[in-house]
């Protein structure tokens, strides 16, 4: 087996993700708060460490694919590459092939996760699919019968909505995200977390079903994000959940996009 390593990233708004894979196998994973200042050195000296911890060496990782919806701070993450791993990146969005079509307005608009998302998603359950990504915002998104991107729906993320309850209100105080043992609450916290859980189950519901509806054909829903597995246990909506979606599409764009089969 060949100990040659690639590195996926997924930046995001809220946290950085770098996945390490050789070959299929996924063989380690990390997550780090998305700043817009922190250096390509800052990246290295955190990743190594990191690796090092499991067994790992920076020196096998032979190429890199990066997917990030901070353009702010995509420079740092080119130059990590470039500096500490003697390779240029895949980019999704720039250097990257996908292999799938995209059925949207304006394919410049759709965020590398959301695409990413739809290719992983379809490598391991095939379509029509719903794919809902629990992240800073809450997405949507519709994958076809052969893979197509065919667009989706916004709303905002549960961390986001309950920092802005908490920001605009001088009496709402800040709290975390869990299902209340009843709907009707009796104080001010278990009220807020009542109308941020179920509210946002009923979202769920609600928008699934109409996609559903205006869609025409059956559709499986897979659900990733760290919060999937808290909705999923109040809603039969929910049919997988699967926490892997993102780094999983950037190895299957890294292989579209380099040729590589298994």
């Amino acid at each position: 087996m060949s100990d040659s390593l690639l590195l996926a990233i997924d930046q995001g708004n809220t946290n950085t993700v770098f996945a390490i894979f050789r070959g299929s196998d996924l063989v380690g994973q990390w997550r780090i708060a998305t700043k817009t200042d922190r250096t390509a050195d800052e990246f290295a000296v955190w990743l190594y460490q990191l690796m090092t911890l499991d067994g790992l060496q920076a020196q096998d990782i032979q190429d890199v694919i990066i997917a990030s919806v901070v353009p702010q701070a995509l420079f740092d993450l080119k130059t990590l590459c470039r500096k500490h791993f003697d390779c240029e990146p895949l980019v999704v969005g720039e250097s990257a092939d996908l292999g799938i079509p995209l059925r949207i307005d304006d394919a410049r608009e759709a965020g590398a996760d959301r695409l990413v998302n739809a290719v992983g998603a379809f490598s391991r359950f095939g379509g029509p699919l719903i794919v809902i990504d629990f992240g800073t915002a809450t997405t949507f998104d519709v994958i076809d019968e052969d893979g197509g991107f065919a667009g989706g729906v916004f709303a905002p993320g549960i961390h986001l909505a309950l920092d802005a309850m908490h920001r605009i209100s001088a009496r709402l105080p800040r709290i975390g995200v869990d299902k209340p043992e009843t709907v009707i609450g009796t104080n001010t916290v278990s009220c807020m977390q009542s109308g941020v859980y179920w509210g946002y189950v009923s979202l769920i519901e609600g928008v699934v079903r109409r996609m559903r509806e205006e869609y025409g054909k059956p559709m499986r829903v897979v659900a990733t994000g760290g919060l999937a597995p808290l909705f999923d246990a109040a809603t039969d909506t929910i049919d997988d959940i699967d926490p892997e979606i993102t780094v999983r599409g950037l190895l299957e764009v890294w292989r579209h996009s380099c040729g590589v089969v298994d």
